[in-house]
């Protein structure tokens, strides 16, 4: 089989997702697995080949997607046309012995819909416990409806979009999505209750990707803190830390095969035993770097152990600049321990920061965006007054990305901001901070942020725009433009509480009327509670009493 991942080499690869299951799936004796990339600078009519050993992708047994984000959609489409495969999954059915399509990753089991049309078969969940069974009892040469259909009904997980049909309303909402085949209404989401269990890092160490010859560890999934507009957050629940020892030898491994070692999680400085775990990286000699690190967690302590790390820059993440906004969004910060944590970190000898925010969240004004700028500012005036002791200024940048509204969480519901109004603020942000010496802002392109939110919120026919745009070379306003179905429908309408959702038969334990509640309490600015992560002190969202 082939496992491909739908955009470039160096993205692919910079994946711990990818080369996780590209592990697991050789480890299984009777599968051989290669990888398969969108290719950079081909022949158009050059047939895509394996990279192990340039076998045409058309055949293999299976062509595994591994997907993480919503805009590698289209690339799905490509790359399926050019192994020489007919896109829809339909015209796949004649005699001629084809590959299965299979499709997994995160963005699948938020919202599989847009790319259900050319998909055979999904795997919704942790690849960890999903790859064995299905691949146990795969059968090339077998039937494969009656595989497929076998699967579906037996396997948590399997979801087989011939086997589901919808209907809608006269208002274009979905009225309904039943099974057709007797398979469950809903599909169960597979969960890995024990992380210790198996070990998630590198497979493959190379310098062709974003993180540079890095080796990079899992150190955890999902997050206590429930942010509102955070998928990971709801869908990873509860929130799973790697054990010490567990990390020390992984990382152990690592030092044998880089300098470099990335500790990767939704909440890594959460992590029990993170100063322990920096302190071995300091003895090893190894630069370490964290995916993000929460400002209320970085006590001179811990960061004496990130400086021991050889850690550069860190990464924290306000999201909002008014405490107003922050309590919107459910983040647990206060102006005082930003502030403090960046002050911190530079008088601990870590000279660069960079810091997350977004605009376009729910309720935000444009006085929140003012008080953006302010906050940047008054970090970079507590980065000034530390740096001057130290007699070196760092750099701090701003990372300013759209919001778009997503599956499962208690912002599903709510309106995405327009286009216009999304550069409106950017503008406001990058204007109001380049006068400021050693700041500088990076934005995401509004247009690209309005086709994820698209793909991310999209139903099954949303498929025809993912074709058309395909047939298009990929030119949207023209995809747009003559399409009958309207984009913004999607994108820019808020959604009633009792409107059937087009990923509401993905079955993450989460009860809806929480996620509702959670959005109520948004539109109030109350916040709640970080989740215990212990079925016997907490059964709020509905996660821990269905594990």
């Amino acid at each position: 089989m082939a496992l491909v991942y739908p955009n470039h080499y160096a993205v692919g690869m910079a994946s711990l997702g990818f080369q996780t299951v590209y592990r697991r799936l050789n480890a299984l004796p009777h599968v051989l697995c290669e990888r398969a990339f969108l290719p950079e600078n081909e022949d158009p009519g050059a047939p895509l080949v394996s990279l192990e050993s340039g076998r045409p992708l058309g055949e293999f047994d299976a062509l595994a997607f591994s997907i993480s984000f919503e805009n590698d959609y289209a690339h799905v489409l490509t790359i399926l046309q050019k192994a020489g495969l007919p896109l829809p999954a339909t015209c796949r059915g004649g005699s001629l012995p084809l590959p299965l399509i299979l499709a997994g990753g995160v963005s699948c089991f938020l919202n599989p819909e847009p790319l259900a049309p050319f998909i055979d078969c999904f795997l919704l969940g942790e690849a960890e416990g999903l790859l064995a069974p299905f691949f146990t009892r795969f059968d090339p040469a077998a039937d494969r409806r009656r595989f497929l259909l076998e699967a579906a009904r037996d396997m948590p997980g399997v979801y087989v979009p011939a086997f589901y049909q919808e209907a809608y309303r006269a208002d274009g909402t979905l009225a309904a999505f039943r099974p057709m085949q007797a398979v469950p209404e809903k599909i169960r989401r597979v969960y890995s209750t024990d992380l210790s269990e198996f070990a998630t890092h590198s497979t493959v160490v190379t310098p062709d990707t974003g993180f540079d010859d890095a080796y990079l560890i899992e150190v955890s999934r999902g997050c206590p803190h429930g942010c509102r507009f955070c998928a990971a957050g709801y869908i990873y629940r509860p929130p799973r830390f790697r054990p010490l020892p567990e990390l020390l030898a992984v990382m152990q491994q690592g030092a044998d095969l880089s300098r470099k070692v990335g500790l990767l999680g939704a909440a890594v400085s959460d992590l029990p035993g993170l100063k322990a775990l920096c302190d071995q990286g300091r003895q090893l000699g190894l630069q370490l770097s964290f995916s993000s690190l929460r400002a209320d967690a970085l006590d001179d302590e811990l960061i004496a152990a990130l400086k021991s790390g050889r850690l550069k820059t860190a990464t924290i993440a306000p999201e909002a600049g008014s405490q107003r906004l922050r309590q919107v969004i459910n983040k647990g910060l206060d102006e005082t321990a930003i502030l403090g944590a960046a002050e911190r970190l530079v008088a601990g000898g870590i000279p660069n920061l960079k810091l997350y925010f977004m605009v376009g969240l729910p309720t935000e004004t444009d006085a929140d965006v003012d008080e953006l700028v302010a906050l940047v500012k008054r970090i970079k005036d507590r980065f000034l007054r530390s740096s001057r002791t130290r007699g070196r200024m760092g750099d701090i940048t701003v990372s300013l990305n759209s919001f778009v509204p997503k599956p499962f969480t208690p912002f599903q519901w709510a309106a995405m901001d327009d286009a216009a109004s999304l550069k409106q603020k950017i503008k406001r942000v990058k204007d109001g901070l380049k006068k400021t010496a050693n700041v500088r802002v990076h934005a995401d392109v509004p247009r690209w942020a309005y086709i994820q939110a698209l793909l991310s919120r999209g139903d099954r026919r949303c498929g025809q725009l993912l074709l058309d745009a395909h047939g298009n070379d990929g030119n949207w306003p023209q995809t747009f433009k003559s399409s009958a179905l309207n984009p913004d429908f999607y994108i820019h309408r808020q959604r009633a509480k009792q409107e059937l959702l087009p990923w509401d038969f993905i079955d993450h334990g989460l009860d809806k009327d929480f996620l509702w509640r959670e959005y109520e309490r948004a539109l109030q600015a109350k916040e709640t509670p970080a989740c215990p992560a212990d079925p016997d002190k907490c059964g709020l969202c509905g996660v821990c009493r269905q594990l």
